[in-house]
């Protein structure tokens, strides 16, 4: 019995290490992006508490490095063009499922173990080596916690306000850790900028073996 649960959590593990080895994020902008853009120029905008929170100072940086990758420039000093307003979270929810599990009878069902029975041995009265019953297919419950990280990125005109850029990427998965998904939610946001307006799309992108 033992064995067999070793098995059972052997492979949800792999199961769920499948599932992680890839990063699917749900996205959809929409945009009123200019054909012609001269200036290129960007800077953030924060509310009072991103202004001290280093957390966000990373993405800030990230979301930053991605924009320059597309042709903008970032201003410190000079007034820019256009404003950048970041935003992002991740929630928890406990998953329930049952799935179907197969069980070899001729190492843990009737007649090779039976309780009060004992294991009959590899060759026993009831298990000559001709013997053969079918798998046994059993029921199994498994609770885990799926996480759903979202990211927003804005883009506006800094003159009048208007808006240019509003794009929305969420994912699903078991990696609870910002820090480690955001890189990829970030370059699903900004992989086919600026795109077709309200059009969603899934990118999936592979985890990269350095993390």
């Amino acid at each position: 019995m033992k064995r067999y649960l070793a098995l059972c959590i052997a492979a949800l593990c792999l199961l769920l290490s499948g599932c992680a080895s890839v990063i699917r994020s749900d996205v959809i902008a929409f945009n009123e992006w200019p054909a012609n853009l001269p200036d290129k120029s960007f800077s953030f905008i924060h509310t009072a508490e991103q202004e001290n929170d280093l957390e966000y100072r990373s993405y800030e940086a990230q979301v930053s490095h991605a924009l320059q990758q597309l042709g903008f420039t970032q201003s410190v000093n000079a007034k820019a063009t256009l404003n950048v307003t970041l935003s992002y979270g991740v929630r928890a929810r406990d998953v329930h499922t049952i799935e179907p599990v197969e069980i070899d009878p001729g190492i843990y069902g009737s007649p090779f173990y039976a309780s009060g029975l004992g294991y009959r041995g590899f060759y026993g009265p009831l298990n000559g080596p001709f013997w053969y019953a079918p798998p046994i297919v059993v029921q199994r419950e498994f609770n885990y916690l799926v996480f759903t990280r979202h990211m927003n990125v804005r883009i506006a005109r800094t003159g009048d306000g208007k808006k240019l850029y509003d794009v929305t990427v969420v994912s699903e998965g078991r990696i609870s850790s910002l820090p480690m998904v955001m890189p990829y939610l970030i370059q699903s946001a900004f992989s086919d900028f600026p795109g077709k307006s309200g059009v969603p799309r899934q990118v999936k992108l592979k985890i990269r073996n350095d993390q």
